[in-house]
């Protein structure tokens, strides 16, 4: 039986949107600092994972809200 390595493809998600990753080569928190370019409330945002399901590793984008005072 020959062993087979298959490569898992990266995927972000922030709420209901994936997000593609910008490059295999950019940590998951430099993948989060390009993205918040685009969606602002990511600047408050940590990332969690990855997790895997089925071919892909699943980083998700969670939004921390606080309050004042």
């Amino acid at each position: 039986m020959a062993i087979e390595i298959l490569e898992l493809k990266r995927v972000f998600e922030h709420g209901e949107i994936e997000l593609e990753d910008p490059g295999v080569n950019m940590s998951k928190e430099g993948v989060l600092e390009f993205y918040s370019n685009q969606y602002p409330e990511l600047t408050n945002s940590s990332v969690t994972g990855p997790k895997i399901v089925g071919d892909n590793q699943v980083f998700e984008f969670s939004t921390s809200v606080g309050t004042k005072g």
